[in-house]
């Protein structure tokens, strides 16, 4: 295969990826709407509707964290193995949140549970602000780097023949301690509760709750925007960890997420008309209390602007997952992906992606038809 065939393969896995991971982060509405449980819901009733709005949409969230995990296995398995193998604390948290909501829903309403119902709800509340906070903050070390060393000849040691291994004895917790990590993982957890307003107002017939969710509405957004716009002008003034792209060396280079919009006029575009779009739905949505579309708006939006920033990470010559530890031990495109011919039958059954969409928007609108929805 040409090796221009190639980088086109690996750019359009990391675009699949990266829209994979727009998509997860506008299906945690449903971790943001069990955050809001107890503040939206004053009565049994209106928490049940609310608990029967998200347990109709939790299993396409988990989905599409499973297919997220398993396009990066198939196209960057070097990911896989130094993250999800080394910062396995990081992701088995996750993991436990997700189980954590599973169980909820499938036993807190089943007599004679052990637990009791109001137990499965706090398990709901764990997951719906450890959930986003967890996942953004994981998401945040694609910019501001992690701690492993890769080593290639360690395959040839038969005793250990393990690639990537981890400097810290935390294995993943550590990015806690970068604030700008934190930040966006609280940005992700306030936009989950956002997103997840805007679709209770769409989903749920009944002017209780959507009166309460109109009154938080504004509140969840300054948050968000708070959080979201400090770590954006920090991502803009940050150094990049840049490729040299005739020696493959990483070098740190002064503004280089910001180049890399100037570079790819059409990732700034994504990102622009993503976060217009976000504003667009909140903001028709406070000046028109009836207005129920702002879902649609602002989940598409939220969709292009992490669909951008992901871009930004993986494209133009950059480190997608930096090693703090040692800089050669960057991951790029190039270094990390799967193998020519894999990436190219892995290309054919990507063709079946927009029946999969077509499939869930089907499967959506034919859930929200099923009797039950008041």
């Amino acid at each position: 295969m040409e090796t221009s065939t190639y980088i086109f393969l690996q750019h359009y896995w990391w675009f699949l990826i990266s829209l994979l991971g727009g998509l997860l982060v506008f299906l945690l509405f449903v971790q943001g709407g069990q955050s809001l449980l107890f503040q939206l819901g004053k009565t049994e009733t209106q928490r049940q509707l609310l608990l029967e709005s998200t347990g109709k949409k939790w299993e396409l969230t988990f989905t599409t964290l499973v297919t997220f995990g398993g396009a990066f296995f198939a196209s960057f398995p070097l990911f896989y193995s130094t993250s999800f193998g080394g910062a396995y604390w990081v992701w088995m948290l996750i993991l436990l949140c997700f189980v954590l909501q599973a169980v909820s829903y499938e036993y807190q309403m089943r007599k004679g549970n052990l637990l009791g119902k109001k137990t499965y709800r706090i398990f709901l509340l764990i997951n719906g602000i450890a959930g986003p906070v967890l996942l953004g903050t994981a998401v945040g070390t694609f910019f501001n780097g992690a701690e492993f060393i890769v080593n290639k000849e360690q395959l040839s040691v038969l005793s250990m023949p393990v690639i990537s291994q981890w400097a810290t004895p935390w294995h993943g917790l550590e990015a806690v301690l970068n604030i700008w990590n934190v930040c966006l993982g609280i940005a992700v957890f306030f936009l989950a509760r956002v997103l997840a307003i805007l679709y209770f107002m769409n989903n749920i017939d009944d002017e209780s709750i959507r009166s309460q969710s109109w009154n938080r509405l504004l509140p969840e957004s300054i948050a968000f925007l708070l959080f979201f716009l400090a770590f954006l002008a920090h991502w803009l003034i940050a150094d990049g960890f840049a490729i040299n792209p005739d020696t493959q060396e990483i070098f740190m280079q002064p503004y280089k997420y910001a180049l890399n919009l100037l570079e790819m006029p059409y990732v700034t575009g994504i990102l622009l008309v993503g976060v217009i779009l976000v504003l667009w739905g909140i903001g028709k949505t406070y000046l028109n209390p009836s207005y129920r579309e702002g879902i649609w708006f602002s989940g598409t939006g939220t969709v292009l602007t992490v669909l951008a920033l992901l871009l930004c990470a993986g494209w133009n010559h950059t480190a997608y997952y930096p090693s703090i530890t040692d800089l050669q031990s960057s991951l790029t495109l190039q270094n990390s992906c799967s193998s020519p011919f894999t990436l190219k039958v892995m290309s054919y059954v990507s063709i079946l992606i927009p029946f999969v969409l077509a499939y869930i928007f089907y499967a959506w609108r034919a859930i929200d038809l099923k009797p039950g929805k008041k």
